[in-house]
C-alpha cells in the first residue's frame, strides 16, 4: 500500500460525497475541491484539476507540499490548492478544508453579507459570525491572500464574495460537519430575512463565550495535543 493511499481515498471519498448531496452545485461540474493535511508533514492530498468527481480515481489525487510542488500525481491539483495551503499555513488546528459551492451558503456570497450568530449549536463549532471573503478570480494568489487575511478571526466556515464557501476542520468530519452547519444556517437565515421581520441574535455574552472557545481551539488546544 503506498504511503499516501489513505489520505488519498478519505479526499475522494469526501469529495464523491458532497457531489451527491448538491454541495458542488452539480452533478457535472468539476467545481469545488478537498484536501487533508499529511500527518506529520507540510504536504495535503488534495483533489484534481478539471476531473468529475465520479471518474476520479485515488491515483488521480494529488499530492502537494504547502508551496505547491507536486510530491506524487500525474494530474495537475485543483487550482485552488493555494488556497488550501495558506489554511494550513496559518492554522494549526486545521488538518481538513472543503471549498464548495452549496446554494444556501451561495446566497450570501452574492449578497456579500456575513451571517451573524443564530444558534449556539452552529456558532460553537463555526465561530460568532461567518464572515465574508472579498472577492478574487478563482485560483488566483490574491483570492489565497484575501481567505489569509480572515483566518486570525478563528472561525471554521467562510463564505466566499461571488463564489461559494471554504469549511475547516482538525479533520475531515468535522470540516464536513462545518459545510452541513454553514448550509443550515444559511438556509435559515434566507427564509428569516424573508419575511421582513427583525431577526434575533444570540447574546452579546454567548457571542464572546463562541469567540474564547474558539481562541483556544485555534491556539491552545494543538499544543496540548503536541506536549503529549
Amino acid at each position: 500500500m503506498g504511503l499516501y493511499n489513505q489520505y488519498k481515498k478519505e479526499v475522494l471519498e469526501t469529495g464523491l460525497w458532497l457531489s451527491e448531496r448538491g454541495y458542488f452545485g452539480s452533478l457535472r461540474s468539476t467545481g469545488g475541491n478537498v484536501s487533508v493535511r499529511i500527518d506529520g508533514s507540510d504536504l495535503m492530498a488534495v483533489t484534481p484539476s478539471s476531473v468529475k468527481y465520479q471518474e476520479i480515481t485515488p491515483a488521480d489525487i494529488c499530492i502537494v507540499d504547502l508551496s505547491g510542488v507536486v510530491v506524487e500525481g500525474s494530474r495537475a491539483p485543483s487550482v485552488e490548492a493555494g488556497l488550501h495551503a495558506v489554511v494550513y499555513r496559518a492554522r494549526p488546528d486545521v488538518n481538513a478544508v472543503v471549498h464548495t459551492h452549496q446554494i444556501y451558503g451561495s446566497v450570501f456570497a452574492v449578497l456579500n453579507q456575513p451571517i451573524p450568530s443564530l444558534f449556539d449549536e452552529v456558532s460553537f463549532t463555526l465561530g460568532a459570525s461567518v464572515e465574508v471573503v472579498p472577492y478574487a478570480l478563482s485560483g488566483s494568489a490574491e483570492l489565497a491572500a484575501n481567505v489569509a487575511g480572515k483566518l486570525r478571526n478563528n472561525a471554521n466556515a467562510y463564505i466566499i464574495q461571488n463564489h461559494g464557501i471554504i469549511a475547516l476542520g482538525k479533520n475531515m468530519d468535522k470540516a464536513l460537519l462545518a459545510a452541513e452547519l454553514l448550509e443550515k444556517v444559511a438556509h435559515i437565515y434566507c427564509l428569516a430575512l424573508s419575511t421582513g421581520k427583525p431577526i434575533t441574535t444570540l447574546p452579546d455574552q454567548i457571542q464572546e463565550m463562541v469567540r474564547s472557545l474558539r481562541e483556544y481551539e485555534v491556539n491552545e488546544a494543538p499544543k496540548k495535543r503536541m506536549a503529549k
